[in-house]
């Protein structure tokens, strides 16, 4: 498969050994998209009638616990929205950095002074799905009916539907249910490079930014960065060698942060660590997944005959 092509099937090619050009605005040598997962209120709860509590990217330890209730983990959850979320937005602040907001649906639903936050900052707040949920065990029909469930909270909410989405667990139904919806300019549900593609989703031409689980916080969960030193450390690392390559072949720097663990105070130094770094250096673009997905669209527009 060539890289103007198109086509559902696996692509282990990619563009090889000559990608395009990213022609970042200002002639950016990396382009930094920084992800807010924001989750709390949306994961797995005995009391939404799920049938075990969450056991995932808690930082506490403790299991799902079947047909209980686990008010530890729940509180873990909590911590996120009542505290990190406004340490994180007041560092973001003070580098005059915009983020994705990654808004699980019913926790934005649940939050609503941290949405009119997000927007007063002028945050992108794109689709994290409707529940906090792994995707590939949820049902064809529930999954498209979470999709325009999303897409109307959010527009009702922001005043404007989302144009990105991200899973983060899709099931192989999800891309085609997002293209059939409609009014998605992009989708983060892969990690297979570190330039925007296109692919084919029904039927037509569709758009991939790709995310990243590895320069993410979600170390810090059980395994990986053990202090704040150890999270800027890895992050300055990735940012210095892309940042190099960017002399003739620029990428992006996807970052995943989360308000339930890169907001806790000892590690919220990292990311000010990183961010200072950053700010040392010129031709940086800090952007968000709705930026790129515009600026590819106008720069390296699908090269075949599908319409758009």
């Amino acid at each position: 498969m060539t890289t103007n092509m198109i086509s559902p099937a696996r692509d282990f090619r990619g563009y090889g050994q000559n990608p395009p050009h990213a022609q970042w605005p200002g002639e950016a040598r990396i382009a930094i998209n920084i992800n807010l997962n924001f989750e709390a209120g949306g994961e797995r709860s005995v009391m939404d009638g799920d049938g075990t509590s969450e056991s995932m990217l808690t930082d506490t330890g403790f299991p799902g616990y079947p047909g209980k209730r686990s008010p530890i983990v729940e509180s873990a959850f909590e911590y996120g929205t009542r505290a990190g979320v406004w340490r994180i937005l007041r560092i973001l602040k003070k580098f005059d950095v915009k983020c994705s907001v990654l808004g699980v649906v019913k926790s934005l639903e649940r939050n609503p002074d941290a949405v009119a936050a997000f927007i007063q900052d002028g945050h992108e707040i794109m689709s994290h799905g409707y529940r906090w949920l792994d995707y590939q065990s949820v049902d064809e029909p529930t999954e498209r009916e979470h999709i325009r469930l999303a897409v109307e909270s959010i527009k009702a909410m922001t005043g404007k539907a989302p144009v990105g989405w991200f899973a983060g667990r899709p099931s192989e139904n999800t891309r085609r249910l997002l293209a059939e919806h409609g009014g998605f300019l992009y989708d983060r549900d892969s990690l297979n490079d570190e330039l925007p593609y296109w692919t084919e989703a029904a039927g037509a031409p569709y758009l991939v930014i790709p995310y990243s689980y590895e320069t993410n916080d979600n170390r810090y969960d059980h395994n990986g960065f053990g202090t704040a030193e150890d999270f800027a450390r890895y992050m300055i690392d990735c940012f210095d060698m892309l940042y190099e390559e960017g002399l003739d072949r620029p990428k992006i720097m996807s970052i995943g942060l989360h308000d339930r663990l890169v907001g806790r105070p000892s590690r919220a130094v990292g990311l000010v660590k990183f961010l200072e770094h950053v700010r040392q250096h010129d031709r940086v673009w800090f952007c968000t997944g709705e930026d790129i997905a515009e600026h590819w669209r106008k720069t390296h527009p699908y090269p075949g005959t599908g319409k758009l």
